[in-house]
């Protein structure tokens, strides 16, 4: 089928998932669910190598020239950002329409090191996205009409249950890795087994091979907290929902965000949500109101935090309930619409262009 006949993208990224049910990127989503306003969808790479990885990505451009009218890269900080300037250099040889998405709490402060490669690839797009306000005010400057298309969640794939009345049931959804600082929830847990004996925290999210579940492990067992804490791994992302459903709290301990989809699947289940203020979060939840932000790396205030919402009369059920109606905003049925009519735009020629 050539793109003359449908509407046809090719996406380009990090396929992480590649078939095991685990954490899907947006890109992901969107290459299975777009299909059904009429799109052809390709991409490109599910390889975990970075090397080959860009490689895979380079040559599914050339390689699939006739087979798509406009393509969408993912755009993130460090090596990664390498790969995005390959990508979109190609497309623009070959005359193709481009997309960017911003990802990444760490793209802002690159931006600030490389503002000319950040400005020069910004501007090579047709158009570029960001999941969240917070991308788009701190890469306004070298783009200034970047569009916020937030991340989405299928809502009727979560039970919401409001927690009238939280119990200290724990859960940390995240990767093994340094930049989620999962060693500052073993320290949460252990401030807190003395005023709840029943405590228990599941910790659930795959490995990313940087030592980082080694040092959880240590740190768990250091402060004997075997019978508190449990690391379940990677699990498929049709057992998210499950393993919500069992906990009353949700806490994010991350040190650098943007917008995760993570808490946004914890505000549709009716968790109560403690997080740290970084990067796009505090765009995401408002403290207070549907959830309680804290500093990064600050266990006594995380601790504190989950005090008051077990302790203080109707300030769980009320948060839980808020945070619900707030998540209605990110489901697919929206979310793709507006994806659909940004990329027909594009691909008609009708971006409004860089600057």
């Amino acid at each position: 089928m050539t793109p003359q006949s449908t509407k046809s993208v090719l996406f380009l990224g990090y396929m992480a998932s590649q078939g095991t049910g685990l954490y899907r990127f947006v890109l992901e989503e969107l290459i299975e669910r777009l299909p059904a306003l009429g799109w052809r969808t390709l991409g490109a790479s599910a390889r975990h190598n970075r090397a080959l990885r860009m490689l895979d990505v380079l040559a599914t451009i050339w390689r699939a020239r006739r087979e798509y009218q406009v393509a969408h890269v993912d755009v993130f900080s460090g090596l990664a950002f390498i790969q995005a300037e390959l990508s979109v250099g190609l497309l623009r040889l070959l005359g193709k329409p481009v997309v960017l998405t911003l990802h990444g709490g760490s793209l802002p402060e690159f931006s600030k090191r490389h503002p000319r490669r950040v400005r020069r690839l910004l501007n090579a797009a047709d158009r570029v996205t960001a999941p969240s306000d917070y991308q788009r005010q701190a890469l306004g400057a070298l783009r200034g009409d970047i569009i916020v298309i937030p991340n989405a969640v299928a809502l009727d794939s979560y039970h919401f249950r409001p927690r009238e009345k939280p119990s200290p049931n724990i859960l940390w959804l995240r990767a093994m890795h340094a930049i989620y600082n999962p060693t500052l929830a073993v320290e949460v847990i252990d401030r807190l087994r003395g005023r709840y004996p029943d405590i228990h925290l599941w910790m659930v999210g795959p490995d990313k091979g940087d030592g980082t579940l080694e040092n959880v492990k240590t740190a768990i067992a250091a402060a004997k907290l075997d019978q508190h804490i449990e690391i379940i791994g990677g699990v498929p992302k049709t057992q998210v929902p499950t393993w919500m459903d069992r906990a009353d709290i949700l806490i994010n301990t991350t040190n650098v965000d943007n917008t995760p989809v993570s808490l946004i699947e914890a505000m549709a289940s009716g968790l109560c949500l403690v997080t740290t203020n970084v990067g796009g979060i505090p765009a995401l939840i408002h403290d207070g109101v549907d959830g309680l932000l804290v500093p990064p790396a600050d266990a006594e205030a995380m601790a504190n935090a989950i005090v008051r919402l077990i302790e203080e009369a109707g300030l769980g059920a009320a948060l839980s309930r808020q945070a619900n109606a707030y998540a209605q905003g990110f489901d697919w049925s929206g979310v793709l619409r507006q994806w659909d009519d940004l990329l027909s735009r594009v691909s008609r020629g009708a971006s409004g262009g860089g600057g």
